[in-house]
């Protein structure tokens, strides 16, 4: 008679396999939740760009704006922005090119995510000329 051969696996084998799978699960289920906040910061960035650009063309719908600052908070899909507009004279004796700046304004709209200002923000600038040409 042939002696009987066992091919199976002994238990210190298997319990070995599942430490080796649960800690392969737990790094993969870590690396999901990264993943996950990553795009939820994503999202909320791209709220607030687009809250920048909303303002942004609100200010200059109305024309030259004015100078002065404007502020206000904004609740999004349970997200909450506060948001900043700020308009300065941005003329000056300065000459660029033979051009002078005359009649030019600063425009800047600042946009923060959350309730901490200082945590995540967004800035977008631009400089607004009087629609007039004039002459040096």
């Amino acid at each position: 008679m042939k002696p009987r051969t066992n091919r199976a696996f002994t238990l210190i084998e298997t319990v070995a396999a599942l430490a080796i799978v649960s800690i392969a699960l737990l790094g993969l289920l870590q690396f999901h939740l990264i993943t996950i906040r990553m795009a939820d910061k994503a999202q909320e960035t791209t709220q607030a760009v687009f809250l920048a650009q909303e303002k942004m063309a609100e200010t200059l719908g109305v024309g030259f704006p004015s100078v002065g600052t404007q502020s206000g908070i904004v609740e999004n899909d349970g997200q909450r922005f506060t948001w900043r507009t700020e308009v300065t004279d941005a003329s000056g004796p300065q000459r660029q090119l033979g051009v002078r700046l005359d009649r030019m304004r600063k425009l800047s709209v600042m946009v923060a995510c959350g309730d901490n200002p200082n945590d995540r923000q967004v800035q977008l600038t631009t400089y607004v000329a009087e629609r007039k040409i004039r002459e040096l």
